[in-house]
């Protein structure tokens, strides 16, 4: 914000409060819709087939199976989806941790791996980096954080 002798511009602030505006409405289509899609999810049979078949996998990490749809959100949709997802699913603060280090490393897949194409890489390789990056850490994490 520009200030001009002790006296905010008023036309700077009307420019930054409506471009804030417009960031917090781009988010909220992503966020709200899937907070409340999982949390409809979290009352029906759905959710505890997701739980029984992701268990075994999400528990290498130390997150419970439901933590699955965070994690798959994050990376085909990208992270605000995942934000989305936790929050409705009422994770603890060590699960939000492990999965937010392990979306840290591997987010958003199709479109970064696509910009990655652009400029020249292997789309298998920055794939398979971001994943096992991914993994890695949170299998780091789940042992760090016990």
């Amino acid at each position: 914000m520009q200030i001009y002798k002790g006296k905010i511009d008023s036309d700077t602030f009307k420019r930054g409060f409506l471009s804030g505006l417009e960031v917090t409405w781009q988010l909220a289509k992503i966020v709200v819709p899937i907070y409340f899609i999982v949390t409809f999810l979290k009352y029906t049979p759905l959710m505890n087939f997701i739980t029984r078949v992701f268990s075994p996998v999400m528990g290498i990490f130390g997150l419970p199976g439901r933590a699955a749809i965070a994690l798959v959100l994050g990376n085909l949709v990208n992270l605000y989806a995942a934000i989305g997802a936790m929050v409705s699913l009422s994770l603890n603060a060590r699960e939000i941790t492990i999965l937010g280090i392990m979306l840290s490393f591997c987010h958003s897949l199709p479109v970064e791996t696509a910009l990655a194409k652009k400029i020249g890489l292997s789309a298998a390789n920055v794939v398979l980096v971001r994943a096992s990056l991914s993994i890695i850490a949170g299998i780091l994490f789940n042992l760090v954080l016990n």
